[in-house]
């Protein structure tokens, strides 16, 4: 993480910024965020990102309040420029002060909702590719949080952080019924005879920036491309697998437990790879 952060319009460094000890954000973990990419200073499918954590943060009972999309990309560009960020990722997170619930205050102080952004570098990728292994853990799709980016997050890091004590990167994640949801911090694509494959809304997985984006790309390169509900079968038939994020961008998989991968030329993960990379060089959708 950077020196600088933003908190509710004011430029901070990082040990300065304080949030009240009292609050559903601190007491229930009433926030939601999204995490995007940083491409040559430019924060990268913004409106997107912006459109997506209103919708999550209606679902979860957070009022932005005076944050909107214009005042809050204002804000994050302020940052990227006084953290000097060309090539890295940036988050916004909207936590609720208002406590509602159990535990109540009579006096938040008259703020309604907190608005933090910080940035950090870029995640390496690694140049191996990625190493993958099925979590042990299971995402609930009768959960109310279920697709939805909130600060409830540690079931995802704990999932994280089980696959990287088994020296894997990132680990598929199945839901109840054993279907394919997605990664621990990444939606997951694969290819089978030509045709890319990823897990469905319904399974739980999340709506991500990234994943609609290349399933744009795919759409406009004309590759064929259904979202469907899969189990683990499907997964181990696969030709081609690789995952999306705005850590990854499109993250080739090389290496699925026991199964390796060999990414050819031409293969249609490399070629969508390369129109996503060409697209965040354009500036097109970085605005």
């Amino acid at each position: 993480m950077h020196a600088r952060i933003i908190h509710n319009d004011r430029l901070l460094e990082l040990q300065k910024a304080r949030l009240p000890a009292l609050s559903s954000a601190t007491l229930y973990g009433r926030g939601v965020f999204t995490t995007l990419a940083v491409h040559r200073g430019r924060p990268f499918l913004w409106p997107e990102h912006w459109a997506r954590l209103v919708a999550h943060a209606e679902r979860c009972g957070v009022r932005p309040g005076h944050f909107d999309q214009e005042t809050t990309r204002q804000s994050l560009f302020k940052l990227i420029k006084e953290n000097e960020v060309e090539e890295g990722r940036a988050r916004v997170t909207l936590l609720t002060r208002a406590v509602r619930g159990v535990w109540k205050e009579k006096n938040s102080g008259g703020v309604e909702t907190d608005l933090l952004i910080m940035t950090g570098d870029a995640r390496p990728a690694p140049e191996e590719g990625l190493a993958i292994t099925l979590s042990p853990y299971r995402l609930n799709t009768l959960s109310p949080l279920a697709g939805v980016k909130s600060v409830n997050y540690l079931e995802h890091v704990i999932g994280w952080e089980e696959a990287h004590a088994r020296d894997f990167h990132e680990a598929v994640v199945l839901n109840e019924r054993g279907e394919i949801a997605g990664a621990t911090m990444a939606n997951i694509f694969w290819v089978t005879r030509g045709t890319l494959h990823t897990p469905a809304l319904i399974t739980g997985a999340l709506a991500g920036t990234t994943r609609a984006c290349v399933i744009a790309l795919a759409e406009e390169l004309a590759f064929p491309l259904v979202e469907g509900v899969y189990d683990t079968s499907d997964l181990s038939d696969a030709d081609e697998i690789f995952l999306t994020s705005a850590a990854h961008g499109v993250g080739l998989v090389t290496t699925y437990d026991f199964h390796r991968y060999t990414v050819s030329a031409g293969s249609v993960a490399l070629r969508l790879r390369e129109a996503f990379r060409q697209l965040t060089l354009s500036g097109d959708e970085a605005t």
